[in-house]
């Protein structure tokens, strides 16, 4: 989680992107625990690889820290000191790998119901595409697994996309593999790529396989984080999840769920939803939003949004219909 999550921004000039919220709950801790539901046993540590301490900072630190320890684990921070890459990045927590770990990018959300096959040296997660030729694909045997992986394939090569989360029986391996690509100064574009490690790997007979996600969301920029927004709040919605915090505050306030609501929320003269989340201590009045993405400690007076994306600490008085207000942003 290194990146400055520049496709986001404004909202990332200010806040990491992994820890932009999401129905609520930042992405990144969203992510660690949804993986922790898929593999179903305890998980010892957690490492996290961040990039500059000026951006990424103590109380990034903090809040990582208290997701590995709500999950009973140890948390690790390493730091990327160059963007050179998913190889790169993976290497800088080098002494983390080993044993049996899952590798992901801090910036999808998933969905998933599956038994792992840990018979398998790795374990790729996949997603079905409609259109492959905009994906890393991976390339299947007679037998299901995995044998290629192929980047933005311009001929059919699979329909089954690479969403960044990765199994490794031992990670060890990969990282003996990465140390190789490193050394040698196999790079593409500048940068050292997990997928060189993983074809290393490959080439040596290991066995990899998919392992399908129901859904895969991405928070890349404004608009496919609202819609992330939305499907996550129907799922929490369908999996019977309490999302409206009891300290809100309604005067001739309508809610038409899904929404999440956060603590201290005050709610006049206003309809919220479908599909909207508040962060805690926000004031709406005099408003109508639905599909949007409020943060905390802001306030929206006279609006009518739709497919918004408000960041924290704003102050917001107008009609506008589509927007993307980062922190500490003023509109009157």
């Amino acid at each position: 989680m290194a990146g400055r999550g520049s496709r986001l921004r404004p909202h990332t000039l200010t806040v990491p992107k992994p820890l932009i919220p999401v129905a609520g709950k930042p992405i990144v801790h969203r992510l660690v625990t949804d993986i922790a539901k898929v593999l179903g046993e305890p998980i010892e540590e957690v490492a996290f690889i961040l990039g500059d301490p000026a951006f990424f900072g103590d109380d990034v630190v903090e809040s990582l820290m208290a997701l590995a320890d709500e999950l009973g684990a140890k948390g690790s921070i390493y730091r990327q000191d160059q963007p050179l890459g998913t190889g790169h990045a993976i290497m800088s927590a080098k002494e983390s790998l080993s044993g049996p770990a899952v590798i992901a990018y801090a910036d999808t959300l998933i969905r998933a119901d599956f038994d792992l096959d840990k018979s398998a040296d790795s374990v790729i997660w996949v997603k079905q595409v409609e259109r492959p030729e905009a994906y890393g694909v991976v390339q299947l045997n007679d037998d299901h697994q995995i044998v290629e992986l192929v980047e933005k394939p311009q001929e059919y090569v699979s329909d089954l996309a690479v969403i960044g989360i990765y199994y490794f029986k031992d990670v060890g391996v990969l990282k003996n593999e990465l140390q190789h690509v490193l050394d040698h100064d196999i790079t593409h574009g500048g940068e050292y790529q997990i997928n060189d490690g993983i074809k290393r790997m490959m080439e040596k007979g290991m066995k990899f396989v998919p392992g399908k996600v129901d859904e895969w969301m991405d928070c890349g920029n404004k608009n496919v984080t609202v819609e992330t927004n939305q499907r996550m709040l129907a799922f929490l919605e369908k999996e019977g999840e309490n999302m409206i915090a009891d300290s809100v505050t309604q005067e001739n306030a309508n809610i038409v769920e899904p929404c999440f609501i956060g603590e201290n929320v005050v709610l006049k003269n206003t309809t919220i939803g479908p599909y909207v989340s508040v962060g805690a201590n926000t004031v709406v009045e005099n408003s109508t939003i639905k599909n949007s993405l409020i943060q905390s400690h802001s306030r929206i007076t006279n609006a009518n949004l739709d497919n918004a994306m408000i960041g924290n600490h704003v102050i917001y008085n107008g009609n506008f219909e589509t927007i993307s207000i980062g922190d500490y942003s003023v509109l009157e």
